[in-house]
């Protein structure tokens, strides 16, 4: 069962009991349109649930969402699966900070690039593994204290000497792993990792990441595959334990 709503000039308290309401009545479907700001879409709803969003929608975009897919035609703003535990956020645009803040499953993919922190505080459990790809470059602190998980940074369509990232990579970094297609300045990196080339298994977990990407946005998987990645992983798995213990 599909559903289209017109939420130009919606308030988003009323738009998001409004999708509750009608994904417990058995809809499975939603298009969105007019969406400017509304925060909260699809937080906490769980099952098969699809939602296309046009427009731009508020923070917290799919926070706490567990199975839906969202996909934006338009940017994103801060928060965007904020501890999401399953399902799959597509935006076309651009997207701010703090994405997949305390991530724990699910799939978020950026056609374009992102701000600070993303995927900080990030985790895995089991099966469970988050996973970020940008498709553009990020900010500074990308991978703050992550946990687990996988952030994979493109760079498509980068300037010249424009930076991958932004300083602090990695900062404080102790599980998981974050893939960079090109290079980055080793003085930008945070103490708790380090670089190292790829290996069957890195390219096994990578690739239908990188197929994923090229089919939602109709991006040529050879192109992006021209350029070599290399991986970020810790080199310590209590990095600020000496500051806590005896």
């Amino acid at each position: 069962m599909a559903m289209e709503i017109n939420a130009k000039g919606m308030y988003y308290r009323d738009l998001n009991n409004l999708l509750r309401e009608k994904v417990a009545e058995g809809v499975t479907e939603f298009t969105l349109q007019g969406i400017n700001g509304q925060r909260y879409l699809g937080t906490g709803l769980k099952g098969k649930v699809k939602i296309e969003v046009y427009g731009t929608p508020g923070n917290d975009l799919g926070a706490f969402m567990d199975g839906p897919e969202i996909i934006v035609y338009g940017n994103g703003q801060d928060g965007i699966a904020n501890t999401m535990n399953d399902g799959r956020i597509v935006v076309h645009g651009h997207a701010g900070d703090v994405l997949g803040y305390g991530m724990r499953g699910g799939e978020l993919y950026i056609r374009e690039s992102v701000g600070y922190r993303v995927g900080i505080h990030m985790k895995e459990y089991k099966k469970q593994v988050p996973v970020i790809v940008v498709g553009g470059t990020a900010g500074a602190f990308f991978g703050e204290y992550m946990a687990g998980g996988i952030l994979v940074v493109l760079g498509l369509n980068k300037k010249e000497g424009e930076p991958l990232t932004g300083d602090y990579l990695g900062t404080g970094m102790h599980g998981g792993v974050i893939y960079l297609r090109g290079e980055v300045e080793k003085d930008i990196l945070g103490k708790e990792v380090a670089e190292f080339e790829l290996n069957e298994e890195d390219y096994r977990r990578l690739n239908p990441l990188l197929e994923n990407y090229a089919n939602f946005f109709n991006v040529s998987l050879d192109e992006i595959k021209k350029v070599p990645f290399k991986k970020l992983v810790p080199v310590s798995h209590r990095p600020y334990g000496k500051l806590y213990t005896y």
